[in-house]
């Protein structure tokens, strides 16, 4: 019989979390009566508040790779046509391997014959009024490969809040959605180094040089996002009332940039982690 999701609480914070996906249905500020992060029943992959990234963040073009024993080639999935989109571990069913009533641990075995063969936890936890999000991945395979990984949180957000953070450059959106050129220059629309609601259309772009901390204000809400990483994402839609910030231990289609920067080559039993926390005030 498959786990229904698992409402979890403490007295500032409530979150629905679904073993599908390993995702976040829903993070809700009892403070303040609103909602952090939009509501979605998952029906539908990626129709949540949040969902992990893992073994890869996003694209990579020609969905193939090299690395230093010879090419990988990536699996498709039903989500994408071309792209082995954010991993998989947002479309598998995890086990729920703990639960208690302010925080689960949800667990994932996977393997494919590109080489990715991985052991992952996801631990979300409520402490006051912080949600964190951890994640660990553990290689099993004899190949080594290159992993990376980050979260795809959807902020609720519309046009009474703003948002802040800082970043030294950015990646335009190009063709099937992977970067351009790196620029150091961000345009207005882009540039968030003031709170700003921004412009109300299409914009999926990455950054570097991120400070770690980004700053949502509502009316009488504020969320910090905060994570140890240099590359965020961020992605809206114009029309919904949502914002994506992404951080991720890798830029997108790191595995083709000089040096693979963020990316880490895993021998069998090396582990990597990652986590991200966001806190309301």
């Amino acid at each position: 019989m498959l786990m229904a999701a698992l409402t979890l609480a403490n007295a500032h914070l409530r979150m629905r979390v679904d073993p599908q996906g390993g995702a976040l249905l829903a993070l809700f500020s009892l403070q303040h009566q609103q909602p952090v992060l939009r509501a979605g029943e998952g029906a539908e992959a990626g129709e949540c508040g949040l969902f992990p990234m893992l073994p890869v963040a996003n694209r990579v073009a020609g969905n193939r790779f090299e690395q230093p024993d010879g090419a990988v080639c990536l699996p498709l999935h039903h989500a994408d046509e071309r792209f082995f989109l954010h991993g998989d571990g947002w479309l598998k069913r995890w086990e729920a391997i703990g639960v208690e009533s302010h925080g689960c641990l949800l667990r994932l075995r996977s393997q494919h014959a590109c080489g990715f063969d991985y052991l992952a936890t996801l631990h979300y936890a409520l402490d006051g009024a912080t949600l964190t999000a951890s994640l660990s991945i553990t290689h099993q395979g004899e190949r080594p490969m290159l992993y990376g990984c980050g979260f795809h949180p959807f902020f609720a957000f519309d046009a009474h809040c703003t948002v802040q953070f800082s970043a030294s450059g950015y990646w335009p959106e190009g063709e099937l959605h992977l970067p351009r050129e790196w620029r150091s220059a961000i345009p207005a629309e882009a540039d968030f180094s003031r709170g700003q609601y921004g412009f109300e259309r299409w914009l999926n772009v990455g950054y570097s040089g991120w400070g770690g901390r980004a700053v949502i204000r509502h009316d009488v809400m504020k969320v910090t996002i905060s994570a140890q990483t240099p590359w965020l994402m961020l992605f809206r839609m114009p029309g919904q009332p949502f914002l994506c910030l992404e951080p991720q231990t890798h830029p997108v289609n790191a595995h083709h940039m000089p040096g693979q920067p963020g990316l880490r080559l895993l021998a069998r039993g090396e582990t990597c982690r990652f986590s991200m926390q966001i806190a309301v005030d």
